[in-house]
């Protein structure tokens, strides 16, 4: 399947879900968005399933060489674990762990859980907002001496932060590590535009763009 073909089924499965929808909405920044993506609505079974393989797909199709999955909490712990069990079923069985917030002081202790992080990890989330999981992940993975490989991520808005570049720019410039979405922005206008029902909130959208977005 290409690539892009692949976007386009993930958008198709998000709008389903109505993790994906259009609208007016407010963001965390107080920007007034013509659409919204909330990952959380991914919260059965079979969605968990599409969307751990839609995971696994972006993650081969990059070409990032890693050794393991790594989810920080919360909402990367399902996203590693659906990604693993993906990746796994397409013949690449990687090790995956996850963070607790809080270190646990009996029983296998640590703050660390699952596999021992070695060699190249991926971080896998579902969005970058402020980074904040992101820098957290890269620190913890770093201080046992393994290298953080890249973030993957659901979708890449492609949305200015507090200054000029985008939440997702800063991680790679910062880190030096890529940053990977099943979908960007620039996926959704396709999407809008080939689609004769939707291509009513396309205007709204590329304005938003214009006004808040970065290359």
């Amino acid at each position: 399947m290409a690539m892009s073909d692949f976007r386009q089924e993930f958008l198709g499965f998000a709008l389903a879900r109505e993790v994906l929808r259009f609208g007016e909405f407010t963001t965390k920044a107080g920007r007034k968005t013509p659409y919204f993506f909330n990952a959380g609505l991914f919260n059965d079974g079979e969605s968990l399933r599409r969307l751990g393989h839609f995971y696994a797909e972006a993650l081969l199709a990059s070409g990032i060489a890693c050794d393991q999955i790594f989810g920080p909490a919360y909402k990367g712990i399902t996203l590693a674990a659906a990604t693993a069990v993906a990746l796994a079923e397409k013949g690449h069985n990687l090790p995956f762990s996850f963070n607790r917030k809080e270190a646990k002081d009996h029983g296998e202790g640590g703050v660390v859980v699952g596999a021992p992080l070695t060699g190249r990890v991926v971080i896998v989330d579902d969005v970058i907002t402020a980074g904040t999981s992101v820098r957290e992940s890269v620190t913890l993975i770093r201080a046992r001496g393994a290298d953080p490989a890249g973030v993957l991520i659901a979708l890449d808005r492609m949305e200015r932060g507090q200054g000029e570049r985008s939440a997702v720019q800063e991680v790679r410039e910062l880190f030096g590590i890529p940053v990977v979405a099943i979908a960007t922005l620039d996926d959704l206008m396709g999407f809008l535009a080939e689609r004769p029902a939707l291509k009513a909130h396309a205007g709204a959208i590329a304005d938003y763009r214009a006004r808040y977005g970065v290359s």
